[in-house]
């Protein structure tokens, strides 16, 4: 069977590949340490599963509104001026079956074949194939960990032309974890401030943070470019609810009823009983994220030095998220078992079939010389963990 051609330049997600290998070794019975998932290892918050639970026996289980019931459109728009300071209209919402669902909608609305999409580097594996499925060109800008994987505003002048259609944000970052500063951020809207490129900001990580100051995003750094800003967000992370899909966005009008048209056609409305359990969220008590957030800043100190202790690998502290990305180029062209280690991928592979230990390799995130590691895991298994990598980085020679 002869497949449409545009799935020949997308790759599959090495974090689900990765999840699924580290899955079926451990239905093997095998000690698999997985630190490649990226999502929390705490359960729903109760009041979130309350909510839901309350509207399943409330019969609540018919479509809705594909852009999402009005009682949690209303909820992320007060969420948006409480925690943003920004403000947007219930027709500037559409909520999507996950965080990615929104992005997605967000190309195929806004993309023509051939218009470009500038993505910063390292970057989230789905970023540059969802481009792609829209017809698009990711046009890659690097970063570098001397500058903490801070954008150059020169190299995006550079990058842009009159192809470029959309900039994407993601800050704090996947698979960095690094955070943009605001000063940052305004210095690289300032290079787009004469083109009419959309800013899309990707906060899904926006309450995971271990560093003073208050969130910021690329609308509130530069306000006078909100009005072509699409905020994207979702509740995967921060409420540990990755299973349960949902996701929004907020932004232009015409963008937005753009991506609503595009979901008419696809899932329609995300889960009904799901969006109640949504409006709990945004409104009720923060203590189990709040806690939450807590282990994830003890355990990054963890994984972080313990890092930095093994020779050969170095890793920055990350601001936020839940993912360290250590650089291991001090570990490739080693051989172990008389096999050179010509890459991330290699030494990814070594760690998982050897040391059962699942790490993500660097380079379908763009950096080849790391690999992403996920502190979203027990303090016992982070310790147990860099045990096993220690013990591979000691046998190689």
């Amino acid at each position: 069977m002869k497949l449409a051609n545009r799935l020949a330049a997308v790759k599959p997600s090495p974090t689900l590949s990765l999840n699924a290998k580290a899955r079926a070794l451990a239905a093997q019975g095998k000690d698999v340490l997985s630190f490649a998932a990226g999502e929390p290892d705490f359960d729903t918050p109760a009041h979130i599963k309350d909510a839901i639970k309350a509207s399943l026996d409330a019969g609540f289980t018919k479509y809705t509104a594909t852009g999402g019931i009005p009682e949690l459109k209303a909820a992320i728009v007060e969420k948006l001026k409480r925690d943003n300071a920004l403000s947007f209209a219930p027709e500037q919402v559409v909520v999507t079956v996950g965080g990615k669902q929104a992005l997605y909608n967000a190309f195929q609305a806004l993309l023509s074949p051939g218009d470009e999409v500038i993505i910063f580097s390292p970057y989230w594996v789905s970023y540059p194939d969802m481009v792609r499925l829209a017809h698009g060109v990711p046009v890659i800008v690097e970063t570098r960990a001397e500058t903490n994987w801070t954008p150059d505003p020169a190299a995006l002048r550079r990058a842009l032309t009159p192809r470029t259609k959309a900039v994407i944000f993601n800050s704090p970052s996947n698979p960095t974890g690094a955070l943009i500063a605001r000063e940052a951020l305004a210095a690289l809207a300032h290079e787009l401030r004469d083109s009419e490129a959309v800013l899309i900001t990707d906060d899904i990580y926006e309450r995971l943070l271990y560093v003073p100051g208050p969130f910021v995003n690329v609308a509130n750094a530069a306000p006078e470019l909100a009005d072509r800003t699409l905020v994207v967000n979702g509740f995967s992370k921060a409420f540990s609810m990755t299973g349960l899909r949902l996701g929004y966005a907020a932004g232009p009008k015409a963008l937005i009823a753009g991506m609503q048209m595009i979901q008419d056609q696809s899932t329609s409305n995300a889960a009904s009983v799901i969006q109640k359990g949504a409006v709990a969220a945004l409104t009720g008590p923060t203590t189990a994220v709040d806690e939450m957030v807590k282990a994830f800043a003890r355990r990054r100190e963890a994984m972080t030095g313990g890092l930095n202790r093994i020779p050969g690998v170095s890793c920055r502290l990350p601001d936020g998220a839940f993912y360290c990305f250590p650089d291991v180029s001090g570990l490739l062209g080693k051989r172990y078992k008389g096999t050179v280690i010509d890459g991330s991928m290699k030494l990814s592979e070594i760690l998982l079939d050897d040391f059962l230990l699942a790490a993500v390799p660097g380079a379908p995130f763009g950096a080849e010389g790391f690999i992403r590691l996920s502190f979203a895991t027990s303090d016992a298994n982070i310790e147990k963990g860099l045990a096993r990598f220690a013990d591979c980085a000691a046998q190689l020679s």
